[in-house]
């Protein structure tokens, strides 16, 4: 970094033309001696501390702190870091260029392993539906209300332990998933040892226990390498890992069925064994590949990290209290008193009401439909594929238009829609020829399954869009599952084989529901606008940044964010709300 000549401080103070096209420059802070007794003749040298002015949006040749840190090996350091770059006087410099390459390489590196982890661990879960109709109930004699107690043990444990999301702020994350991953493959693995409903029964909710311990905290994690616009489409590439997973064991689970009929061991033991053993492979590289921060992310060079952790306003004095036990439970406590938390959470109550049902009973109702169990397999996977699309372009466009609601609102009525009429067509089919009613339901399954994918993927971001502390973002995401996941509780029990071939109330259900999702999406819409309002009526107090002279003010927000992300009224920050 450049050397401050004294001279210049001096030439600066006097001279307009030179501070205006100085960068930074060094003036006297006055505490109003000089102004009340002014002495004439030549300025004299500044003897009071000196301010730093800069211009951050000049890029002149001048000294870059993060430059020092370009091979500076230890640079994580606290000391390192915090006397180099925080308390330089000069703050971070990095370009456009610079962030969108470092918010590249998360997009390439961290988010498509997270999202294969979440496509293991809603295979796991979910591959029960394939396994119904490759011999388990029949080779375990399970009753329809047995087999509905083994999807619902699942959820019970789920939800009991959704407590669990608050320990990516206490273990690393390397460490934690790492963990998580290798339980559930482990758990799943175990399922084809299973010889009685029993056994199978507690599988599945030690099953739930791994399960919970991991994907409700991931969009929180991603929370801290992202900044809340881009969230969407990250979240949904994550979020479009379960259509994918369904899709690809109901492809699998038709490989398995036929090639493994005359095998030594039932195709549905098979199934699960195939299915759930590579977690416990992952696991492994889960440890290396996980980072616990963005600033110790091993795929970014020494300047990336920096870049990375300064660009979410992170400092590493707040990254080594992340794994502490200085929790902001007053953050907490807010949250758990926030109307808006509790209407996220009854959305994803509803919305959850069919996206636990439809993957688990989906090959079931089109075996119903008349197909063959291999035919069902095969039949099964499509819609998902196409659901994983939609949800991709979904959380794109939010992510661009910067806007949820809309998105939601237009999911939820379609997927609505969809499901009411395949209720209808089986309520009516004495009037309509087979091969019609038949065409009706299997197609309408795309739009409802596509309409309830996006859903989640948008709830979930809404519920953490609105939240500046990590601890409030991980309350609500703990009070947006511990509500939500009580959804599949009810779910899981609405396809009883008494009600085949046409299911007509679960699908009505699951209308019924998609259309509460719509009218909490509009409320809470209204709510936001009308709080949003009431902030532009506020009179903020501005922070000018940069040489008054040039006929500019910079807004300098505090905790150094942006405008588009944060406000400040005395001192407060405040957020402009995502609709």
């Amino acid at each position: 970094m450049a050397d401050v000549n004294p001279s210049v401080a001096r030439n600066n103070a006097s001279s307009p033309s030179s501070s205006a096209s100085s960068n930074p420059r060094f003036t006297p802070v006055s505490y109003g001696s000089d102004e009340d007794h002014p002495v004439p003749g030549p300025a004299k040298s500044p003897t009071g501390p000196l301010r730093l002015q800069t211009n951050f949006d000049d890029h002149l040749d001048v000294g870059d702190p993060l430059s020092d840190f370009e091979n500076d090996g230890d640079y994580n350091t606290r000391e390192r870091f915090e006397g180099k770059l925080l308390h330089s006087g000069l703050g971070p410099r990095y370009t456009p260029e610079e962030e969108n390459e470092v918010v590249r390489r998360f997009d390439r590196k961290l988010v498509p392993f997270l999202a294969l982890l979440y496509l293991l661990s809603f295979l796991d879960r979910s591959n029960i539906g394939n396994a119904k109709i490759a011999g388990l109930t029949d080779d375990l004699q399970l009753s329809s209300s047995q087999y509905e107690w083994l999807l619902t043990a699942f959820y019970i444990t789920y939800i009991l332990f959704e407590w669990m999301t608050l320990m990516y702020r206490v273990v690393p994350a390397h460490i934690y998933i790492s963990l998580c991953v290798c339980g559930w493959g482990l758990v799943a693995s175990f399922q084809c040892l299973a010889t009685s409903f029993w056994g199978l029964l507690v599988l599945r909710a030690l099953l739930g226990i791994t399960e919970a311990a991991f994907a409700p905290g991931v969009p929180f994690y991603l929370s801290l390498f992202y900044r809340r616009h881009e969230l969407a489409f990250r979240n949904g590439l994550f979020i479009s890992a379960a259509p994918l997973a369904t899709s690809f064991a109901s492809s699998l689970a038709y490989l398995i069925v036929k090639f493994s009929s005359d095998g030594p061991i039932s195709p549905w033991r098979t199934l699960f064994l195939v299915e759930g053993f590579p977690s416990v492979i992952v696991a492994v590289f889960a440890w290396f590949l996980i980072p616990d921060s963005p600033g110790k992310a091993r795929f970014l060079s020494c300047r990336q990290r920096v870049v990375a952790q300064q660009r979410v306003e992170e400092s590493t004095a707040d990254y080594h209290q992340s794994y502490g036990n200085r929790f902001n439970w007053r953050e907490i406590l807010k949250t758990a008193a926030d109307p808006k938390a509790y209407m996220a959470a009854f959305m994803f109550f509803s919305c959850n009401v069919a996206f636990s049902s439809m993957p688990v009973f989906l090959p079931t109702i089109i075996k119903d439909m008349g197909y063959s169990s291999l035919q069902s397999q095969a039949l099964s996977a499509p819609p998902y594929l196409v659901a994983f699309i939609v949800v991709l372009l979904t959380a794109y466009a939010s992510d661009r238009s910067r806007s949820r609601s809309s998105y939601l609102i237009a999911h939820a009525l379609i997927s609505s829609l969809a499901y009411l009429a395949i209720a209808a067509t089986g309520y009516f089919h004495l009037h309509l020829p087979q091969w019609l009613h038949i065409s009706i339901r299997y197609i309408c399954v795309y739009p409802a399954t596509a309409g309830f994918f996006s859903a989640i993927t948008l709830i979930i971001t809404w519920s953490m869009d609105n939240r500046v502390e990590k601890e409030g973002k991980g309350a609500s995401i703990a009070i947006l599952n511990i509500i939500g996941q009580c959804g599949p509780l009810l779910g899981t029990r609405l396809y009883p084989e008494t009600d085949g071939p046409w299911y007509v109330r679960g699908m009505a259900t699951c209308s019924f529901f998609m259309v509460v999702v719509a009218v909490l999406a509009v409320g809470l819409r209204i709510l936001l606008q009308r709080m949003n309002r009431a902030v532009a009526e506020t009179t903020y107090t501005i922070v000018q940044a940069g040489p008054i002279d040039q006929g500019e003010e910079r807004d300098v927000l505090m905790g150094g964010g942006r405008r588009d992300d944060l406000e400040h009224s005395t001192g407060d920050r405040r957020l402009v709300y995502i609709i």
